[in-house]
């Protein structure tokens, strides 16, 4: 039986903190993922719905916030999502529509806490869970919450084949320099991932070598979706990296999406400098024929030497 299945890595940004448009914008690219190239997995960026706010300092500093800091940490609050909500259900229903299953980087409220989260929806099933950043990045770290251990999930959804049955395959998600924390990496490949999905901001080039790396490493196939934005992505009054030189078309975050198999191919992008879908057709027996001469939770691990404890809570 034949086991591949056609994904898709959506290279976009957030329409200035509008739910509403952002939304909209999210059944646009599904639909275009779907209908121009057969996908049945989409994933979206890091904090795509509620956005990511590069240059923001919410007028901290050590030891003191700015009234101004506030205002704009309640704009930034007021345009996350609640997890259930209409906002989800809307997802849900562009899941269904579509019939593909979305992975997609949401800012979640959470009374006054925001996190960084990604949803798993699937097209039967609506939302199946969510995932929560573990440890937001430096000055992220003012804005939103730590997930924990109770949102590590990894899903096993049923794809059809080509012969007309029906095969699973595993899919995890890793938000950003997560992705740089290898007993998360290593708690994934334990519950066998096959469809690594890496949600990201970071458009600078070393972080191909990171994404390449982890499909090697993981025999696992590698999706990472990031962000593309400029300034007119959002509000007008939000900072840039340089005030005396605004321009709608400075570019914000500059995107670099890809998708690796697990002998570390390249099979489509990077992407950089627009928005748009990559697609690439991926064989999951891949992830097997990979594991032959390298199974780090297996003939690789050594567990006669190495422990490794995971605690759920």
């Amino acid at each position: 039986m034949t086991r591949t299945i056609r994904a898709s890595v959506v290279q976009t940004c957030t329409q200035a903190y509008s739910l509403d448009h952002t939304l909209d914008k999210l059944e646009q690219l599904t639909r275009l993922a779907r209908e121009r190239d057969g996908s049945q997995l989409v994933v979206f960026p890091e904090a795509f719905i509620g956005g990511y706010p590069k240059f923001s300092t919410f007028g901290a500093v050590v030891g003191e916030r700015s009234a101004e800091g506030r205002e704009e940490y309640l704009q930034y609050h007021n345009a996350a999502i609640e997890v259930p909500s209409a906002a989800t259900a809307r997802i849900e229903a562009i899941a269904k529509d579509t019939g593909v299953f979305i992975v997609v980087g949401v800012i979640e409220r959470d009374g006054g806490t925001l996190y960084c989260t990604v949803l798993f929806v699937d097209a039967l099933d609506g939302l199946l869970g969510k995932h929560r950043k573990i440890l937001p990045t430096g000055s992220e770290r003012l804005i939103w919450g730590q997930g924990d251990g109770s949102t590590l999930p990894v899903f096993e959804r049923a794809f059809p084949s080509d012969e007309s049955t029906k095969f699973t395959a595993k899919i995890s998600a890793a938000i950003c320099w997560e992705n740089y924390m290898p007993l998360l990496r290593n708690h994934y490949y334990s519950l066998g991932t096959q469809l690594y999905c890496a949600p990201t901001v970071d458009a600078r080039p070393q972080w191909q070598n990171s994404m390449i790396h982890i499909a090697l490493e993981g025999r696992v196939f590698v999706l990472a979706a990031c962000q593309y934005a400029q300034e007119r992505d959002y509000p007008a009054t939000h900072a840039v990296s340089n005030a005396a030189n605004r321009d709608p078309d400075n570019v914000m975050i500059a995107g670099g999406s890809v998708i690796i198999s697990p002998l570390g191919k390249v099979l489509a992008g990077p992407l950089r400098d627009k928005e748009d879908v990559l697609t690439a057709e991926l064989d999951l027996d891949d992830t097997t024929r990979g594991k032959m001469d390298l199974d780090v939770v297996g003939h690789y691990a050594r567990p006669d030497i190495f422990k490794v404890q995971f605690r759920s809570n």
